[in-house]
């Protein structure tokens, strides 16, 4: 069943603590141009090959939203016909979001990016900007450049001297990186989010060694006029290899979650909870590629960890979900 609602009803139902899935069908440039903060991009283009993943639980309330050209009611058919029970069309479209005084933000992941600006203002991630690494390297201090990206992006450019290690595998392997505590660490990425999250990442894990987010990731290096590095192959290294150290970070790790509320449940407790037709719950593998593409597991979605924080509307399209790690 499909109706129309109000934008004032979508900003209501945004804040009710109930599952949503609201969804900007408009392509990827209009969607960039400006739209709500909390509207998840699925372009009507690819609505169909993408709207199972983004919403698993075909009974979730679903808002649809286009540029007030009937795109919206197009799309809600088809989600009717995939077996979507609770479908609106948002009358007015984004133009009528902003006609009811709420605004529409330009860019793309901004939940995730704003996350990342408030911690760091939160924490007081410590930052270095581009020249004063470029003078760290010319002056020889000891120090390691990490980029924070997935290595399909590292490969095409990056800080030069950088080493790819994308920023959910940081506090596994940054011991093999910088083993001795005495060298500056910066983290780097292609803006400036992931530089932040993997900086502030290995300061809460309490890496002992001096830590930094590269100020505007290789922007910066573009902006104070310096030239990257291309075609790199510097990759993370393995994972540690003896066995307490691994245990040792292990129990790190699940102090560290328990600490900031992180819940650990059981496969049973899993299966429960996908069974469950009231709720949707996502279940995500933050492995690297190599490590998942040998040890996939049926229905568990790929979503590097690193990836999964700079960009959650990517991968979750439904506000109030469970998800799984």
């Amino acid at each position: 069943m499909t109706r129309e609602v109000r934008p004032e009803d979508v900003k209501a139902w945004l804040s009710d603590g109930d599952e949503i899935a609201f969804f900007d069908v408009r392509e990827a440039g209009q969607f960039g141009e400006g739209h709500p903060f909390f509207a998840i991009p699925l372009p009507y283009s690819v609505f169909e090959s993408r709207l199972g993943d983004l919403a698993p639980n075909r009974g979730v309330r679903m808002v649809l939203m286009d540029g007030g050209d009937g795109v919206a009611g197009l799309a809600a058919k088809r989600a009717v016909a995939c077996g979507y029970a609770d479908v609106a069309v948002m009358k007015g479209g984004a133009r009528a979001w902003a006609k009811a005084g709420y605004t529409l933000y330009q860019g793309v992941n901004l939940p995730s990016k704003t996350f990342g600006e408030i911690l760091e203002i939160e924490r007081h991630t410590p930052r270095k900007s581009a020249e004063e690494v470029a003078a760290m390297s010319r002056d020889g201090t000891d120090h390691v450049i990490v980029d924070g990206r997935p290595y399909a992006e590292y490969e095409k450019f990056n800080i030069p001297g950088g080493i790819c290690c994308p920023n959910g595998e940081l506090a596994l392997r940054i011991g093999e990186i910088a083993p001795d505590p005495k060298t500056t660490i910066v983290v780097n990425c292609a803006g400036r989010t992931r530089s932040i999250l993997g900086a502030q990442t290995l300061i809460d894990f309490g890496v002992p060694n001096p830590v930094y987010a590269l100020e505007n990731g290789t922007q910066g290096w573009f902006l104070a006029g310096m030239h990257p590095e291309n075609g790199a192959d510097r990759r993370y290294p393995e994972a540690p290899a003896d066995a307490a150290k691994r245990a040792a970070l292990r129990e790190k790790s699940r102090r560290r979650a328990e600490a900031t509320g992180v819940t650990f449940i059981s496969a049973d407790d899993v299966q429960a909870w996908w069974d469950d037709t009231k709720r949707t719950t996502y279940v995500f593998d933050v492995r690297t590629e190599e490590e998942y593409d040998p040890d996939r597991v049926v229905g568990v979605r790929h979503a590097p960890g690193g990836q999964l924080v700079q960009a959650t509307d990517q991968w979750v399209g439904v506000k109030g979900a469970r998800i799984v790690l």
